[in-house]
């Protein structure tokens, strides 16, 4: 079984459900642009593994509502709205997409987490495509950091580190926002895309062609880590990115 994460991370970023429903329906949009067959339909959390549930409509009214409807607490504006759907068929590939996010409590990131989950032990397309999904995250969410990586990938870094969570950290791909693209050095062995926003997507994975190893990772996050392009952001949050 293959089990990769893509997720995007951010500080305090003030934003009603229609805001982050739109942010939101533009990222299941872009996912089934990637993988039609793993992302055509998507249900709700809580009709997990059953492919007959009803579908929840894509369009900002309609994923405004189900935001509403999984958040009932009058705290929602403060600590976040939390929801989540899935997609695809539980015996072969399922994607989930769930998100955190418009609160204006500043202690905890906000986040948007994509996870990818194949029986089968040859990646499918989204897997081998995890960087065109971190790339279709970036553009919608705008986080101060993302990355995509595998369980194994992301136990190894944070053994070899200390980091602790939700801290700065690259996988197989990594996303870095202007202020800390800025920082990253030359010659990491991976392609360098600039993002409209003018952050920085370093992949390892050169187009899904290549698996870097735990060791390339590794040293790629101590050269990111020296040159101060993985600086956590100073909590409590007063911003949503890095300077």
């Amino acid at each position: 079984m293959l089990n990769v994460t893509v997720h995007g991370l951010w500080g305090v970023r003030k934003e009603d459900p229609q805001e982050i429903a739109e942010r939101w329906g533009h990222l299941l949009r872009a996912l089934g642009g990637i993988d039609g067959d793993a992302c055509g339909t998507w249900r709700p959390a809580e009709a997990e593994d059953d492919p007959t549930a009803p579908a929840v409509e894509l369009g900002v009214p309609a994923l405004t509502e189900y935001l509403l409807l999984t958040n009932p607490d009058s705290d929602a504006p403060y600590i976040g709205y939390t929801s989540s759907v899935w997609s695809g068929q539980p015996d072969t590939v399922k994607v989930t997409v769930s998100v955190t996010a418009g609160g204006s409590a500043n202690r905890a990131p906000d986040s948007c987490v994509v996870g990818l989950v194949s029986a089968a032990d040859d990646a499918p397309e989204l897997v081998r495509r995890s960087t065109a999904v971190l790339e279709a995250l970036v553009s919608c969410w705008g986080p101060d950091w993302g990355e995509a990586y595998s369980r194994e990938e992301f136990r190894a870094v944070k053994t070899e580190f200390g980091l602790r969570a939700g801290a700065p950290r690259a996988g197989r791909s990594v996303y870095l926002s202007p202020g800390r693209a800025d920082r990253v050095p030359e010659g990491l062995p991976g392609t360098y895309t600039r993002t409209a926003d003018g952050g920085l997507v370093v992949d390892l994975t050169r187009g899904g062609t290549e698996l870097p190893g735990i060791d390339t990772i590794t040293e790629v996050n101590r050269q990111l880590l020296a040159a101060g392009a993985l600086e956590p952001l100073t909590v409590p949050f007063d911003r949503a990115t890095f300077q």
